[in-house]
């Protein structure tokens, strides 16, 4: 994948991500919840947490792709320098390792 096709696609998911954000963001402000509903709230709030945390993660990683593409490495593993392959670019243009390497990291991150 060029690197401008990359990198639209790229804004795109960062503004796709911001929006879902601010979304969650604003549907749980930190309201008060009564005693009665403090479990159920509590239920709703972590997985409102998990859910922003997570796209959080993506983002970031969606801004070190725009990052490696300004710093011309975009499209090389981090892991081993190899290029990414295309195909894993296509499904996954934020993807910073190849298959291997990216099996290696998430295994070594558990």
């Amino acid at each position: 994948m060029d690197t401008a096709t990359a990198r639209v696609r790229l804004e795109a998911m960062l503004a796709d991500l911001d929006r879902s954000i601010a979304i969650l963001k604003g549907e749980h402000p930190g309201r008060e919840h009564s005693a009665a509903d403090a479990g159920a709230g509590l239920t709703e709030g972590d997985r409102v947490e998990a859910a922003l945390s997570s796209l959080q993660r993506h983002r970031a990683a969606v801004d070190a792709a725009l990052a490696r593409i300004a710093a011309g490495t975009y499209g090389r593993c981090l892991g081993c320098g190899k290029p990414v392959p295309e195909g894993r670019l296509e499904a996954r243009p934020d993807a910073a390792r190849c298959v291997t390497c990216q099996a290696k990291y998430d295994r070594a991150m558990r």
